[in-house]
């Protein structure tokens, strides 16, 4: 093991994040325990495999990525397990994170035109904000019924011969345009997640984030872990 590998796996805060969250360790705070990155890298690993087997399968234009996994064949086998394992992988989650991404009553707002803010990368001031602002709630209930289209449109599709032809129609068009919105979710999601909000993407590496970035993305949860004081408006 080297140096580094030996310092990272002594430094208190990944140890903390192995079993703990909302919790202080000198200059960071524990943001999502081992668990919770498990979890969250499952469901996008086997999204992406859903992904990548299955544009070839929608059109010729990308057969050339079938090479990647063996040929077409195992893309139309693989594709939809991957499927299934995804969307196993979305209700795990699904029930791991739904207490703390129930919206409150103050945050419906996020249901306007704060959303469409949040998504532009325009400030929302918010003193309150805890853990999880109420776009990413959204963003998380938008995901999980995401997964529920792609699953019951899917079965349609690997199982063609078992349904009418109308309602196959129907899930050719469910599963397409459910994916195509996927995919525009996903690529925001990693914008914000990197570019738009440095720092937030550790949090998902070695599960803790720094004490300024809580501060300034969620002084309410900041507060709450730490018992400091709210930011000031400048």
């Amino acid at each position: 093991m080297s140096s580094s590998a030996r310092s990272s796996a002594l430094d208190p805060a990944i140890v903390r994040a192995r079993d703990a969250e909302d919790v202080v360790v000198g200059d960071e705070i524990v943001r999502h325990r081992l668990a919770s990155r498990v979890i969250h890298w499952s469901v996008a690993l086997t999204f992406f495999v859903a992904f990548l087997t299955g544009l070839p399968i929608w059109t010729p234009v990308f057969g050339w990525m079938a090479g990647l996994f063996g040929g077409l064949q195992v893309c139309r086998w693989l594709h939809p397990w991957a499927g299934v394992v995804f969307f196993a992988a979305s209700g795990i989650m699904f029930f791991h994170w739904l207490k703390d991404m129930m919206l409150r009553p103050e945050e419906r707002d996020w249901l306007g035109p704060k959303t469409l803010r949040y998504l532009r990368h325009e400030t929302t001031e918010d003193e309150d904000v805890g853990k999880y602002n109420g776009g990413q709630k959204l963003f998380f209930f938008a995901v999980s019924l995401g997964a529920v289209g792609l699953l019951l449109s899917g079965i349609v599709l690997w199982l063609p011969v078992s349904f009418p032809p109308l309602l196959k129609e129907i899930a050719i068009l469910l599963h397409e345009v459910t994916f195509i919105l996927f995919v525009v979710a996903i690529v925001l999601h990693i914008y914000l997640g990197t570019a738009a909000e440095p720092g937030t993407f550790g949090s998902m590496v070695r599960g803790t984030v720094t004490r300024s970035w809580a501060r300034l993305h969620h002084p309410g949860w900041y507060r709450e872990v730490t018992g400091g004081e709210p930011r000031h408006r400048g």
